[in-house]
């Protein structure tokens, strides 16, 4: 079957991927200082994508990152995770990588929000119950 044509993005949506993107960076960097070492970045898989993955003193961090425009906005973020999609985006992560599977793993939040330091929730979720 032949593939859809892809739909040019919208200028909005651009600079939503541009803000992300952004975010991303910032979130990396914030780690990268509590001395996190960065795995892997925006990884794809065919059921989610992984924003960033970490690892401190041998615990996988599976990191969704939400950039927004009020540092205020974080209840509302926090809200919005899929925490589905970024469990079985990481449980196929693991079976691609399963020397992972003996570390302890871990689902972290970070908010990056303009003239506000990074605000990370460790834990930010159980996998219980999904």
């Amino acid at each position: 079957m032949p593939r859809s044509p892809v739909k040019p993005k919208s200028p909005e949506r651009r600079r939503a991927e541009r803000a992300g993107h952004r975010g991303e960076f910032w979130a990396a960097l914030f780690l990268m200082a509590q001395l996190y070492r960065i795995r892997a970045r925006r990884v794809k898989t065919p059921v989610g994508e992984i924003d960033l993955i970490a690892e401190r003193f041998g615990t996988t961090v599976f990191v969704e990152v939400k950039a927004r425009g009020l540092s205020s906005d974080e209840a509302a973020a926090l809200h919005a995770v899929d925490r589905r999609r970024i469990v079985r985006a990481a449980q196929y992560y693991v079976a691609k990588h399963p020397a992972l599977a003996a570390t302890p793993l871990r689902f972290d939040v970070i908010f990056i929000a303009p003239f506000a330091l990074p605000r990370h929730l460790k834990a930010a979720f159980d996998t219980t119950g999904i």
